[in-house]
């Protein structure tokens, strides 16, 4: 295997991969990795991000198994962190995605939970809890991402007020705007924030800088704002204006 082969992979695996990080493992100048990442991004293979690359490229999404596995170990840390702000008996809304699911693993230890989710997964990861209860929408489930979109889904939304509302996201633009692949996303992503309580949104920071369709929300609308990490530059500064509480989960807060 070649060394683009194996950054390829490492970005496929871990989301992406920094320059300095890649010149140190292999041995090579930093010159080097980004002739190596130049190439990979104009055949359209990865994405450039400061000081390196990201394997989540395009305005279409990546199939649900492979953004499962994805920052998979920053997306837990993110998800220990939101279990920890929610006590037992809460009502909350969980939306659709890969990091609400995870969350929803990391709650399976709560108490008498009311959820209501259009995420099949997290209502799976729930459902081994025979003390909550878990009401879905109606509608048709889209494959292989188990999820339920469309009017009934909003409507369900729209008639229940919950604790706690915990929602993903599909990109997080340059001016802090939230970017979903489809309206309908960020339709039932607003109006599950509209109805909480308090709104707590989730994102590694491989969201932000990526780019998808649906414009919708913004970061600084979230009553809490749940990271891994920092993002680097020239996302840093949006953090500074962030109204809600702000949890770098892989840094402390």
């Amino acid at each position: 295997m070649d060394r683009r082969e194996q950054i390829l992979q490492q970005a496929r695996r871990d989301g992406r991969v920094m320059v300095e990080e890649l010149a140190l493992a292999f041995g090579v100048s930093a010159h080097t990795i980004r002739r190596d990442i130049n190439t990979l991004c104009e055949e359209a293979k990865l994405r450039r991000l400061h000081g390196g690359a990201e394997y989540i490229e395009g305005h279409a999404n990546l199939p649900y198994q492979a953004r499962a596995v994805l920052n998979f170990d920053a997306k837990s840390t993110i998800a220990r962190a939101v279990a920890a702000e929610i006590p037992d008996e809460a009502t909350i809304f969980i939306s659709i995605g890969t990091t609400p699911a995870i969350v929803a693993g990391a709650l399976a230890g709560k108490q008498a939970l009311t959820v209501i989710t259009n995420n099949l997964n997290a209502a799976f990861a729930l459902s081994e809890n025979p003390s909550n209860r878990i009401i879905l929408p109606g509608g048709e489930l889209r494959l292989p991402d188990r999820d339920l979109l469309g009017p009934e889904a909003v409507e369900l939304f729209s008639t229940y007020r919950a604790d706690y509302g915990i929602y993903g996201v599909g990109g997080i633009d340059s001016d802090g705007s939230l970017l979903d692949f489809h309206a309908s996303e960020v339709q039932m992503r607003e109006q599950m924030r509209i109805n909480s309580r308090r709104s707590i949104l989730v994102a590694d920071r491989s969201k932000f800088g990526r780019r998808a369709a649906a414009v919708g929300g913004h970061m600084r609308e979230a009553d809490m704002l749940v990271l891994d990490r920092a993002p680097e530059a020239p996302h840093a500064q949006l953090l500074e204006d962030c109204r809600g509480k702000l949890v770098l989960a892989m840094q402390g807060d």
